[in-house]
């Protein structure tokens, strides 16, 4: 067993045996008893397990119990996913609260003893560390909840743990494997476990398709939330940038960033998402004049959804693989059998967008990093990107695999007063947004557009890195724009999905959109954890 496979082994050993601790001492042997052991389904939602509590078919202690019990049999027996970098010793303690609650006719929201992962990105003000998968910060807990998780909370959800994700959320080296952290070693893609779940929120991606949680939080700076669907046959919206808080969350890019639900059903990541989009004072892309929040994002789930609009396809993503572009003739079919007119289109962003976007996260990387140390005061294990890059260097588990060099090219960069950088964000917005999405749309009196998701996931190479051949994600990423992926197609075994994106704040279009093609279609199967 090498040092890193240790490593993680008993940081995620240590993890477990807490949390076996807190279920033993948290109830009395009477309540342990009375516990049933469940079987559920797979592809279990939130509307059935809420109806299965409210008909007392079982509790939420035992519900909590079941899934505390399926982490810990796909990490350390079978499969070994890896999807996992710790769990909440709290979280019977909690469920036993929220049964108690119930009980009294007390329903927090919607989420109420919902079992819900966070990407290891995003803090928690608990006994469960926030440590972007890096050993330098795998002793870092924060004093309060962000925003995200205080929502979530208040929704009713129980955050059993912290999903594993490419490490500070694939921005750090120049080849890197998605799914792969220093703590939480590479996450696998249950479909065949030798392939690749994407990232950088794997870990959640592979918690939602394997059944560890019935919802879970990623982020995407660029694709981190669309690819890992892509790659797990899952659900995951990316919303418009300021629609969700990002307080809290590991920073990349001010300009970028977003959090956002990953589910098995639209249904059930729209259901998440009403409880994420509430206003934060700390973070101005919130408090944008023009933000449209909805109150409730189910109201858009119609299963006519597609008829009547006018939709983009964008067709250059997938000439790069015959298989995925004779799945996407086929979903344009189903399309215009729906009553949708289909616009081809073969350009969407100039591609020289990329560029400035790159330069755009080098600074802003810098900026939020340091910004973010800062603000845990006593609380840091490193106090800038300088002394995080010392460390890394130095940690011979850091750097068995990957370069960090986007640490330093990150460090030689200068503040956001730099007319590099705002040159490079006034050119990235201009040809992603005015030049881009929004001129394409409007040329052509579009409501969305569509592309492939992706690619299948090709095999994990820990050496040379990933290896990506088909992503659709960079017009909406850079633009900071609302993308949702849905489970599209099967290609040897392999889940492909559909990306649905539009202008700003138009997540209750692309919801109709992309229920009315789930229930349509209905491609979202199970993974069977296959060794190749």
């Amino acid at each position: 067993m090498n040092m890193r496979i240790k490593s993680t082994f008993y940081l995620k050993t240590l993890g477990y045996f807490i949390v076996l601790l807190c279920i033993s001492s948290c109830q009395s042997p009477q309540q342990n008893k009375a516990l049933k052991t469940l079987t559920l389904s797979d592809e279990i939602t939130i509307n059935e397990i809420q109806q299965s509590l409210k008909s007392k078919e079982y509790n939420i202690q035992e519900l909590t119990k079941f899934y505390l019990d399926r982490i810990d049999s796909l990490s350390f027996n079978g499969p070994e996913l890896n999807a996992v970098i710790t769990v909440n010793p709290d979280a019977m303690k909690i469920a036993k609260e929220l049964d108690e609650e119930l009980s009294s006719g007390t329903i927090r929201g919607p989420l109420h003893g919902i079992p819900v992962l966070l990407k290891d990105n995003i803090n928690t003000g608990d006994k469960m560390a926030t440590t972007a998968g890096a050993n330098a910060m795998k002793d870092s807990f924060t004093e309060k909840d962000s925003p995200i998780a205080t929502q979530l909370r208040k929704a009713g959800a129980i955050i059993i743990g912290k999903a594993n994700l490419s490490e500070w959320a694939n921005f750090h080296s120049t080849t890197s494997s998605s799914g792969w952290s220093a703590i939480g070693g590479q996450t696998k893609n249950p479909y065949i476990l030798t392939t690749n779940p994407c990232g950088s929120s794997s870990g959640s991606a592979v918690a939602v398709a394997a059944n560890l949680c019935v919802v879970a939080i990623g982020s995407e700076t660029n694709g981190s939330i669309m690819c890992p669907a892509n790659n797990n046959g899952i659900v995951g919206i990316k919303p418009t940038v300021g629609l969700v808080s990002r307080t809290g969350v590991i920073p990349i890019s001010f300009s970028q960033d977003t959090a956002g639900p990953m589910a098995r059903t639209v249904t059930d990541a729209a259901l998440c998402l009403n409880s994420l989009t509430a206003i934060d004072s700390l973070d101005s892309k919130t408090l944008q004049a023009d933000r449209k929040a909805q109150n409730d994002y189910t109201t858009f789930l119609n299963a006519n959804g597609i008829k009547g609009k006018r939709i983009g396809y964008w067709t250059s993503p997938e000439k790069e693989n015959k298989q995925v572009e004779a799945i996407m003739k086929e979903t344009v079919e189903f399309f215009k059998n729906e009553g949708a007119t289909i616009i081809e289109l073969d350009e969407i962003i100039d591609p020289a967008a990329n560029q400035h976007s790159f330069q755009v996260l080098l600074y802003e990387f810098k900026d939020g990093l340091n910004q973010y140390f800062n603000d845990l005061g006593g609380n840091a294990q490193v106090n800038n990107l300088e002394q995080l890059i010392e460390k890394t260097f130095a940690d011979s588990i850091e750097m068995e695999y990957h370069d960090h060099e986007l640490l330093k090219q990150a460090q030689v960069k200068g503040d956001l007063n730099t007319e590099e950088y705002k040159e490079a964000l006034k050119t990235m917005y201009r040809l992603s947004r005015d030049e881009g999405i929004d001129k394409v749309m409007n040329a052509n009196n579009l409501v969305a557009i569509i592309a492939p998701a992706g690619g299948p996931a090709w095999k994990t190479d820990l050496i040379n890195g990933d290896d990506f051949e088909i992503s659709s994600s960079s017009p909406a990423a850079i633009a900071g724009y609302p993308n949702i992926a849905v489970p599209m197609g099967e290609i040897n075994g392999l889940p492909v999905g559909l990306a649905i994106f539009g202008k700003a704040w138009s997540e209750p279009t692309l919801l109709e959109i992309a229920y009315s093609f789930e229930q349509g279609t209905q491609k979202r199967f199970t993974p069977k954890y296959i060794e190749e």
